[in-house]
């Protein structure tokens, strides 16, 4: 089995916690000056080692380099607060694990692929659209439109719900911000619960692929950065190639926000008849994605990239 080694970089003076798998010497993607990378990133509130290590590995085995990173303030990297969800300071760790990767032993920093699951997918389109050294993105299960994905969740938990985690997660903006205390809830629960996503069966989804580093904890505040979540607003400015992976009974990021998204990328989209956490290892449809995932990049990557051995 091939073994990774932890790298650190820097994010805005933070430093972030890394695993970096060096593409095998026999790759088929290898070009005159060398291979592409995986960068990879969790959804929101998640860890490297909840549940990205599978596709890592599988991914490296096809082929590629591949570099997975904790959020600052999640896992193994630092800052503070911890368990606190930024989508622009996770856009900006995001770009500097880019840079960082494209930087590592035997990487063409021209190949670099953008690897998102959930709202981590949503950070690789909108980053995508401004980067000329992106040649692909990988959007799985991807969650594009946080005020789309409020609607799904207040459909499912009732208004009377949304409005407690309103006031939550507003108490926590405002004591952020002026030094108070924050309020904190778990990333994941049983419905009725006081939790950030409570569908049925998600709790234990998430349990059963959560690593040593991973806190079933965060920030109230999430909430209002969801709010203002708009990467689908972004697709139609990626130029590179894009896999977009839609579970079609997605209750956490809604399918019809991701087509549509997938549509102004024109992007090749593939669907899958599961829900949200159904395409991690241990579940049916992980085969069929990682599959799609090897496909779409021998296809795209051959395609574009001068030199390399089909």
């Amino acid at each position: 089995m091939t073994t990774y080694r932890r790298v650190d970089f820097l994010s805005i003076g933070t430093q972030c916690d890394a695993w970096f798998f060096e593409a095998p010497t026999d790759s088929p993607f290898a070009g005159p000056a060398g291979c592409p990378v995986v960068v990879m990133a969790h959804g929101f509130g998640g860890t490297k080692d909840a549940g990205l290590e599978p596709f890592a590995r599988r991914l490296n085995a096809a082929g590629l380099a591949v570099f997975a990173f904790d959020y600052r303030g999640f896992g193994l990297s630092a800052g503070e607060p911890r368990q606190k969800v930024s989508i622009p300071g996770q856009i900006e760790d995001y770009r500097a694990a880019l840079n960082a990767a494209a930087t590592m032993p035997g990487v063409d920093p021209e190949r670099l692929i953008a690897w998102g699951i959930s709202m981590s997918a949503g950070h690789a389109l909108s980053i995508a659209a401004d980067r000329s050294d992106i040649c692909a993105v990988i959007a799985v299960v991807p969650l594009v439109n946080g005020l789309s994905a409020g609607i799904t969740a207040a459909k499912q938990e009732g208004a009377a719900a949304l409005a407690k985690s309103t006031v939550s997660s507003v108490r926590s903006a405002l004591a952020g911000r002026f030094g108070g205390e924050r309020v904190m809830i778990p990333l994941v629960g049983k419905p009725g619960s006081k939790a950030a996503m409570t569908a049925e069966g998600y709790y234990e989804s998430y349990l059963a692929i959560a690593g040593p580093s991973w806190r079933n904890e965060v920030d109230a505040s999430v909430g209002m950065e969801l709010g203002g979540m708009r990467a689908d607003r972004r697709a139609a400015h990626v130029t590179a190639s894009v896999l977009m992976q839609i579970a079609d009974f997605d209750r956490a990021a809604p399918p019809h926000a991701a087509a549509k998204a997938g549509f102004a990328a024109r992007a090749e989209v593939r669907h899958y008849p599961c829900d949200h956490f159904d395409v991690f290892a241990g579940n049916p449809w992980f085969e069929p994605a990682l599959e799609h995932q090897v496909s779409f990049l021998s296809r795209h990557l051959a395609a574009a990239a001068p030199g390399v051995r089909s």
